[in-house]
């Protein structure tokens, strides 16, 4: 009975603790922003891995998980304009 007792606290306490660290995923159509908060498209694919791709001055760039976050506002990149003009 005690089992039973601590594997239910256990499940209630590590319950909420893992639904904060689960962050909602970019999705397809959302406008990503860059490091300075200015408009760098709309994302076109998003990747398994996390990565993004959008078509940036007429051109696919795809930016690395790492480099994505979501944010109260939308979907922003850590990278500045310049060196999301320099992706593939």
């Amino acid at each position: 009975m005690r089992i039973l007792f601590a594997l239910a606290a256990a499940i209630a306490i590590a319950a909420p603790a893992m639904a904060q660290t689960v962050a909602a995923a970019p999705k397809e159509g959302t406008t990503i922003r860059d490091a300075a908060n200015v408009r760098l498209g709309k994302i076109d694919r998003v990747y398994p891995d996390g990565s993004v791709q959008l078509i940036y001055r007429s051109k696919f760039v795809t930016i690395p998980a790492d480099k994505v976050m979501m944010a109260q506002d939308g979907v922003m990149t850590s990278l500045t304009r310049q060196e999301v003009s320099k992706l593939n």
